[in-house]
């Protein structure tokens, strides 16, 4: 039957969908309307998730209550998506039983004893076979329980086949070659990533500015499309994957190691096939010209963001630099151009103060927090990757090539009401208006740079300002004030990219019969924004559940913060200096009850209203790693 929209609800009708399981216990199951494209969510009972798994698909009745709320009721198992799971071993009576993670299940499971010995106490994977669970191996290193919670919990991708390594072996054994390329090895060439990057996929290149006062700036990424074949079991295994998926202590790459961090990345001194877009800019950084082709470039030097920032604020030439000397005039210029054509245009820098995490050499346990500032450097690659994704966008659109684009819709005009609230807790104006244009963004980001809780202060712009997401209609990205854009520069690491460089490639060699709304874009693009929703939950997951770790040997402390969210269970503080978020517990304030704005914007008490961005002072009371909690308690003047 077709599925059905919340307003078509009149009586008990019968539809397919998703489980999502909360910890405490109660779920949601959720499907999309098949005419509309609406996503609906219907409540689930306790006693009635107990027998099933998040991420099950189930055949459950809706019923719309008296407040036009969907509840569900009658779940049947249509298909279990989860063929392995994390738990600890209990016994009940004679039987051993599996406890899951209770963002997965709420209910014990029954367990077969199988080959591996296993007892009371044991942390362990195991794995659905039929109808029957049995433990396949233990996990009893603390740190690889960490990880391996969260691999399973959404249903990461870890272990490489062996038809993908068949495939891996076949692509290194295809040479870095020039032939029908441009060679670019004698161009000066350089890659700027963190120290501990190992996939480096993108490289520029600056060319001193012509008689008209225009430059050129070359952006080569890996061209990973010439060693991955389209429906290979290395491609297969890529399009499942969809993005390298960034955990604290663990990188699951989207590419086997032996691609990713060797043979397509640009490691300097070393023949590497790219695609470049090579841009001609004028003194105001407008792009004047957009040159697509194959090439084959050499790095000359591997710098970091501090290599490049010591030079870009100080003028430092650390001995790094000294093979792109006579480029970095051209380098700081290029920075300047792109600086001033991006103010013009509006928009903000979404990306944020890195949060970090130390770990300890010896044990592998996390052990410190604290937040990485982004540099001039950092903002300079950003600017340099976002001209060349706006161009490659455009040059696809001008010649009718369909590709995965990547769109951003301006804020509800609720949303811009909801920032002007949250701005006035830190003595900012916004001031915005009916409706927020990119450059009154800009405007605004200018007034909260540097100043204090300008980390909590961004956290909640971007959640306000809401994801942005892949799609096959071309249209703004409104937080870059980009008209047309698209993900092109990390190929390596999103199979977006690849899909891009795909189309890219077909139209330089000939062809020309492209689809106009090709549905197999939008069907791509629909699974990649899904497998990168669950890469990001899951990077989310395990930086919480690292901050809980170390937090735990912080209790008793007390920190200042800022209320970066409020819910109906109470307050979401994020700490000063950690970058961590903790809970303080509606039923832990005192001089209650209060009552939640619809909006969330405000908790509103008998005595006392809390709001967004309010300075508050917590002391750390309880930790649970597994959840990524850290609850807090309000520390009163």
């Amino acid at each position: 039957m077709a599925k059905k929209s919340p307003s078509t609800f009149t009586r008990k009708e019968s539809i397919t969908g998703r489980l999502r399981v909360h910890p405490r216990g109660f779920g949601f199951v959720s499907w999309t309307d098949e005419a509309s494209g609406t996503p609906s969510s219907a409540f689930l009972a306790p006693k009635e998730v107990a027998r099933f798994l998040d991420g099950d698909i189930l055949e459950v009745s809706i019923a719309q209550d008296k407040d036009d709320r969907l509840n569900a009721s009658e779940p049947k198992l249509v298909e279990r998506m989860r063929k392995e799971l994390f738990g600890e071993v209990a016994r009940r009576g004679k039987k051993l039983v599996l406890r899951p993670d209770p963002e997965v299940g709420s209910a014990e499971l029954p367990l077969n004893r199988g080959k591996l010995a296993v007892q009371e106490g044991d942390v362990v994977v195991a794995r659905f076979e039929a109808e029957t669970l049995t433990p396949m191996r233990k996990v009893e290193d603390s740190v690889e329980q960490g990880l391996t919670r969260v691999i399973l919990r959404h249903g990461l991708r870890e272990e490489v086949t062996g038809p993908v390594r068949a495939a891996v072996l076949k692509a290194t054994k295809r040479k870095h070659n020039g032939t029908g390329r441009r060679d670019l090895r004698e161009l000066p060439t350089v890659t700027i990533d963190g120290p501990s990057t190992r996939d480096i996929d993108d490289a520029i290149c600056v060319l001193p500015a012509d008689k008209d006062g225009a430059l050129r700036l070359l952006v080569s990424i890996s061209d990973v499309a010439a060693f991955v074949d389209e429906g290979s079991a290395l491609d297969l295994e890529a399009r499942q994957r969809a993005t390298s998926v960034y955990l604290e202590g663990r990188v699951l790459p989207m590419l086997p190691e032996e691609l990713s961090a060797a043979w397509l990345s640009l490691l300097p001194g070393e023949d590497r096939q790219c695609l470049t877009v090579e841009l001609r800019l004028d003194p105001e950084g407008n792009v004047l010209s957009v040159d697509l082709y194959e090439s084959l470039i050499r790095s000359a030097a591997r710098l970091t963001y501090d290599d490049a920032a010591e030079y870009l604020d100080r003028g430092e030439v650390r001995p790094s630099l000294e093979p792109v000397r006579a480029m970095l005039p051209w380098l700081r210029a290029v920075d300047a151009r792109l600086a001033v054509s991006r103010e013009h245009r509006g928009g903000v820098l979404l990306e944020r103060d890195e949060a970090r995490v130390t770990f300890d050499a010896r044990t592998g346990r996390p052990s410190g927090l604290g937040t990485v500032p982004l540099t001039t450097a950092h903002a300079l690659i950003e600017r340099c990757m976002v001209v060349a994704n706006t161009a490659v966008a455009r040059w696809l659109v001008e010649r009718g090539v369909p590709a995965p684009f990547r769109i951003h819709e301006p804020p509800a005009p609720e949303r811009v009401a909801d920032l002007e609230i949250f701005a006035a807790q830190f003595d900012l104006a916004a001031g915005f208006g009916p409706a927020l244009s990119p450059r009154a963004l800009a405007a605004f980001d200018r007034q909260i740079r540097g100043k204090d809780g300008e980390a909590a202060l961004r956290s909640v712009m971007r959640r306000l300002l809401g994801p942005a997401r892949y799609t096959s209609a071309h249209g703004l990205h409104f937080g870059l004030a980009a008209p047309l854009y698209l993900h092109f520069t990390s190929p390596i690491r999103r199979y977006a990219d690849l899909l891009v460089h795909r189309a890219v490639k077909q139209y330089l060699k000939g062809r020309r019969d492209f689809v106009p709304g090709d549905p197999q874009v939008e069907q791509d693009c629909s699974a990649i924004n899904e497998r990168a929703s669950l890469a990001s939950k899951a990077e989310n997951d395990r930086l919480r559940a690292v901050q809980a770790e170390v937090l735990s040997e912080h209790t008793g402390r007390e920190y200042r913060g800022r209320v970066t969210r409020i819910r109906p269970f109470g307050l979401i503080v994020q700490l000063d200096g950690f970058g961590a978020e903790g809970i303080v517990p509606l039923e832990s304030l005192p001089h209650g009850p209060y009552k939640v704005e619809p909006r969330e914007t405000r908790l509103i008490g008998n005595r006392r209203t809390y709001t967004l961005g309010m300075p508050l002072k917590v002391r750390v009371v309880a930790t649970d790693q597994a959840l990524g909690r850290v609850e807090l308690a309000l520390v009163m003047a």
